[in-house]
């Protein structure tokens, strides 16, 4: 339990109705969680506004109702506080209820379109090997210590972030890194966050269905190191244009890695094969099991921030060589017959292109790419045929097919794919929006030593149609063909 004013410590408060002295036991945006001692936060959201909720958080016994506009009617029993921003208040009360767990912790925070979840997860994994006690947080899982928690957002609500991090505290965890998504620096969910390191790893064509513009985007993700304080460091992709621009305003002490550009760590590709990277990393040789340029990226980040948080170069390299690629980016399948099955949760246009480049820098002339992929629903429409015609260019075969179409039409989804091929791509794109029977597809058409790609849900083990996710999951159904198909 805790008293009210302790808890609002460092919000913007324009006023205050009632003792701050009262005492909470919960904090919550959500009115059906209320009970008596509770501190509900009215905050706006996309779909309903919190303000809308505070006669039912009364009835359930909310002692403080914490808004932005005070409701016409006030309760004696109840404390009032208006601020400035309750989402942004909401962050920052979940923080001090919880002790602020991340200046607990070493925190590394990973942003960018893509390489998010990689970059995480070979953290994670990393510090692992390396001896230490490690929490992540990531879009495929939360680990705290060895124990799995299932994940839902690529970056929980503030509440549940500040309390997995305290649990972290609580289980003696001595770094957590966590994926930070452009959504949630928009909606406060990381502010009050001490982070130790911040991570850019790129920045490309999506979630424009949320941020209007791609000027917006990067915004948004330019957001994040803009709060940082100046005992962290911010490392930024050398090799995206947009680097420079993350770290204009930031106080952090600024360093980069690159595999093209010159940067503080520098990476180079000295062999890629199907089975894995030879990397030169700041002069060193390493050997490791994953795949292609973008990997080397994220390979490279990974030793950058163990080195800049003190670890040995040569222990992280040799910690790095032993390392396996999260599941559901660039998961080698192998059902027999020769054929090899790649899953990727590539679903954005350069995400597919990257993993596409790394499938033909590996493949010889006489063997194929076949790709299966789609988009989906209720997202970023502008990518849709940007994505067809990238699988066709770079695919001898194609089949279109649904992803999560969510409360849209399949059909209509591939239609708007569709309109980015052009006459000369259509012999070599076939449709099926049934992705089981797309992928058999696929199959049926390969060779020995053709490459079969499915790409978009990864890690995924849910198709989800009309709001009911049904069980799905590429790497099993693809190796399921792979084996009936080409024994």
């Amino acid at each position: 339990m805790k008293l009210l004013k302790d808890i609002l410590y460092r919000t913007r408060i324009e006023q205050v109705v009632g003792s701050t002295n009262a005492a909470i036991e919960r904090i919550t945006f959500d009115s059906r969680a209320v009970v008596p001692f509770t501190a509900f936060v009215a905050v706006k959201g996309t779909r309903s506004d919190g303000h809308d909720f505070i006669p039912q958080a009364i009835t359930q016994g909310a002692t403080a109702i914490i808004c932005e506009q005070l409701p016409e009617v006030l309760k004696e029993e109840v404390t009032y506080v208006r601020v400035n921003d309750a989402q942004q208040a909401l962050a920052i009360m979940a923080a001090n209820f919880h002790d602020q767990p991340s200046r607990a912790l070493t925190l590394v925070g990973i942003t960018g379109t893509n390489g998010k979840t990689s970059t995480a997860t070979l953290l994670y994994r990393l510090y692992r090997a390396l001896g230490f006690k490690c929490g992540l947080i990531s879009t495929v899982e939360i680990r705290i210590g060895q124990r799995t928690i299932s994940s839902t957002h690529t970056t929980p609500d503030a509440i549940r972030l500040n309390e997995l991090l305290a649990e972290m505290v609580a289980e003696k965890v001595t770094h957590c890194f966590m994926e930070v998504s452009s959504h949630s620096v928009m909606q406060e969910r990381i502010t009050g966050l001490e982070f130790d390191v911040a991570v850019f790893t790129n920045i490309t064509h999506d979630h424009l269905d949320y941020h209007g513009t791609f000027a917006n985007y990067i915004k948004a993700k330019k957001r994040f190191f803009d709060q940082l304080g100046d005992e962290a460091v911010a490392l930024v992709n050398a090799d995206d244009a947009n680097s420079g621009v993350m770290v204009q305003n930031t106080k952090a002490a600024k360093r980069s890695y690159a595999v093209r550009n010159m940067a503080d760590h520098h990476a180079r590709i000295i062999e890629n094969q199907l089975t894995g990277l030879h990397l030169n990393i700041d002069g060193h040789d390493v050997y490791t099991r994953l795949v292609g340029e973008f990997n080397a990226s994220n390979l490279l980040a990974v030793y950058s921030v163990a080195t800049i948080l003190g670890q040995a170069p040569l222990d992280v390299l040799t910690a790095l060589s032993d390392l396996e690629p999260p599941r559901g980016r660039f998961q080698v399948v192998r059902g027999g017959g020769g054929v090899i099955g790649i899953v990727d949760y590539a679903h954005t246009p350069d995400a597919l292109k990257n993993v596409l480049a790394t499938i033909g820098d590996v493949c010889s002339d006489d063997e194929r790419v076949i790709t299966v992929v789609g988009c989906g629903g209720d997202r970023d429409r502008t990518k849709r045929p940007i994505m067809a015609r990238l699988a066709a260019d770079m695919s001898h075969m194609v089949v279109l097919t649904s992803d999560n179409p969510r409360s849209e039409d399949p059909a209509a989804i591939i239609n708007e794919m569709r309109a980015g091929l052009t006459v000369v791509d259509q012999p070599k794109v076939l449709v099926n929006a049934d992705r089981q029977e797309a992928i058999r597809m696929a199959v049926s058409m390969a060779r020995p030593g053709d490459v079969v790609l499915v790409a978009g849900k990864g890690h995924e083990t849910y198709q989800e149609v009309n709001g009911v996710k049904h069980p799905f999951d590429d790497a099993a159904v693809l190796k399921e063909i792979l084996e009936l198909m080409h024994k």
